[in-house]
């Protein structure tokens, strides 16, 4: 079974960063698709970035593209989230989703939009920005 952690969350003012941790155990196959997802109060989930663990690429949403960046290592037991110069709308929980990732699809497919594709979640960690 595989199973999710989140870690690194916390307060921070406008333009500071943070450093998100998903900790992954229980995987076994190849190739995941790894992802950040965040949601706000009143607002749907989103895909923020993802990464596939088997062949390193990788996935962003336009609104974060060159500010965060996702990364991969002991074969996707720890994806990393560097977040950047941070903006009030980036304020959300931000979750990390797991799911078994097939070459006939794209991060893009599977990584935009609310997620609904990806079958194991762990439970959040909280980003708070201020002016």
């Amino acid at each position: 079974e595989v199973q999710l952690v989140e870690s690194g969350g916390g307060s921070v003012q406008s333009g500071g960063s943070l450093r998100l941790t998903c900790t992954a155990s229980g995987l076994w196959y190849d190739d995941y698709a790894i992802g950040w997802f965040r949601q706000a109060p009143g607002k749907m989930r989103e895909g923020v970035a993802c990464i596939s663990t088997g062949q390193g690429t990788k996935y962003y949403a336009e609104s974060v593209k060159d500010r965060f960046a996702i990364s991969s290592s002991m074969r996707g037991r720890r994806v990393e989230l560097k977040v950047n110069n941070l903006k009030p709308d980036d304020a959300a929980v931000y979750y990390c989703a797991a799911r078994m990732f097939s070459r006939r699809r794209t991060l893009v497919d599977v990584c935009s939009g609310t997620g609904s594709e990806f079958d194991t979640w762990g439970r959040g960690t909280q980003v708070s920005v201020s002016t």
